[in-house]
């Protein structure tokens, strides 16, 4: 009995990936313990902050880094923080801010439900370009006095149409406008942590329980060092408007350690390991008349990284995709993955254990035995 059990909370397998209605990532135990021992000692947040902000700066190769509850919230800093700059005046009167900068550019095609966060900072969102492309005109043509900053959602997938994020950096600096890269999702790979920065990003967000294995309310935030000084302002412990988005010295000291622990993995055995996993889903299934199996590649959120994907002749089988789905949900144990288009699953390694994708590969074949 563990205390899911106790108060009747369905443990899951987790074949989908690092989403935060699952709960985001496992954390290792060195977080585990530093988190326990943070937790044991009353510390000045800001001086914390400063420090643990500083180690992960150097080890990451940028010049500045600041802790977060979260990469949404660290959307509303970096948008506050374009805004403000470091003017208590200015944090003080978000997100009422007419006589501000108040525009931010993203592209129309590259808008995503977690753009309410930069909204929720007062700002309007300038839409370029359409769901068919934008040009570099577009953007150019978009900046004026009234602009904050250019926002971009970073999936390698996903960027085709876009004003390339170099030539948009080139348009950025230019036009001396900060450019900020959600890249909520984008590890691995482990490069990515300095890779936006040394390109010339101004900010660039990552969550910190997705593949870093931090604490799942964490999100870090690197770049420059004057607007990261704008985030912390606009950061608990003051009362402005990243208050409450509080990150606690549990979280600040439990991802300090997963970057440590990140960067000190090593990354070809890790992927190795994802591709067996892979590999083990294709050859159980190779064989097996009406099911489809091959690797897929990126993941979903563009990472490096491989999945596994059935693809299942519904009507020769006698059971659709959702019906498997359901029975694979409220089985024991439960089991979520994700769907590939409409007949089809995704068994994604990177937050599966050893030997999941075997009890997965198990549990699909008796539902195919007992139709």
């Amino acid at each position: 009995m563990d205390i899911y059990d106790e108060i009747g909370v369905r443990k899951v397998i987790n074949g989908i990936a690092t989403v935060t209605i699952l709960g985001g990532s496992i954390m290792p135990l060195e977080v585990i313990q530093a988190m326990v021992e943070a937790s044991r000692h009353f510390v000045n947040i800001d001086e914390l902050q400063k420090k643990a902000g500083e180690k992960i700066a150097e080890w990451t190769k940028n010049e500045s880094a600041f802790i977060c509850c979260g990469a949404a919230a660290g959307l509303v800093l970096s948008t506050a923080a374009c805004i403000t700059g470091t003017d208590p005046e200015k944090c003080s009167k978000l997100p009422f801010i007419e006589d501000m900068k108040n525009e931010v550019i993203i592209h129309k095609m590259n808008r995503s439900g977690y753009d309410f966060a930069i909204r929720q900072v007062g700002v309007k969102v300038v839409e370029i370009g359409t769901e068919s492309g934008t040009s570099p005109e577009d953007m150019e043509n978009a900046i004026n006095d009234k602009t904050a900053a250019i926002f971009y959602f970073y999936n390698v997938t996903r960027m085709d149409g876009l004003v390339p994020l170099e030539r948009g950096i080139e348009i950025a600096k230019r036009k001396g406008i900060p450019l900020v890269v959600d890249a909520a999702a984008q590890i691995p790979p482990v490069e990515n942590l300095w890779r936006f920065t040394h390109m010339g990003v101004d900010l660039v967000i990552f969550s910190g329980g997705k593949g870093l294995c931090g604490p799942q309310s964490s999100g870090l935030i690197l770049g420059r060092k004057d607007l990261i000084e704008a985030c912390a302002l606009n950061a608990n412990p003051r009362c402005f408007i990243g208050r409450p988005m509080k990150v606690g010295k549990e979280e600040i000291v439990g991802l300090l350690i997963a970057v440590k622990w990140y960067l000190n993995l090593d990354h070809k055995k890790l992927m190795q390991t994802y591709e067996d996993q892979v590999q083990y889903v294709i050859d159980e299934f190779s064989n097996v008349s009406n099911i489809s199996a091959r690797r897929d590649f990126p993941s979903e959120a563009g990472q490096p990284m491989p999945r596994a994907e059935l693809i299942f002749d519904e009507k020769a089988l006698g059971i659709t995709r959702d019906i498997i789905f359901a029975q694979l949900k409220n089985g024991k144990p439960s089991i979520e993955l994700a769907g590939a288009g409409a007949s089809g699953l995704f068994i994604n390694p990177q937050t599966l254990e050893l030997g999941q994708e075997k009890i997965i590969v198990c549990r699909i074949k008796e539902i195919l035995l007992n139709i």
